[in-house]
């Protein structure tokens, strides 16, 4: 009877350690997609490392803007890193969307890290039928705005 229960007890024990380790290949499902991601954090929904891609980089007095994609969650967001080690002038990334007719639907802001190195990013827009692009404008316009081509 002991051994039994011992063994009840082990394999019962090893069911429930193999429960809590997922398993190679599986993917976790991102909380939103499209539209449904409007205004959503990428990291919070899952989009982060739903299928991403950078689609467009651009460079602006050594801070960068990434237009980031993600396939699984059809939404994009700006990625701003700050590459100066001058924090004189504050500046911000933009991620735009816009319909077919090249009209703007909305644009999402985040302030660009004073630190070198520094990166942050901005919440989502999404929906693959609509074209997206990134900027970085600073305050004062020390210099123009720059935005990168539409993807």
């Amino acid at each position: 009877m002991k051994k039994a229960l011992a063994r009840t007890a082990t394999v019962s024990a090893a069911i429930v350690g193999m429960s809590l380790v997922p398993l190679a290949g599986t993917s976790y499902a991102a909380s939103c997609s499209g539209a449904g991601c409007d205004n959503q954090g990428p990291r919070a929904t899952g989009c982060e490392t739903a299928s991403v891609s950078t689609q467009k980089t651009i460079d602006n007095n050594s801070r960068k803007a990434e237009l980031r994609w993600s396939a699984g969650c059809s939404a994009a967001w700006v990625r701003v890193t700050n590459n100066s080690s001058n924090s004189l002038y504050n500046s911000y990334g933009y991620i735009e969307k816009y319909d077919s007719a090249g009209k703007l639907i909305r644009s999402l802001s985040i302030r660009v890290p004073d630190n070198k190195g520094g990166s942050d990013w901005s919440n989502m827009l999404g929906g693959a039928s609509y074209y997206y692009r990134v900027c970085i404008a600073f305050v004062g316009n020390e210099y123009p705005m720059k935005c990168s081509t539409k993807f």
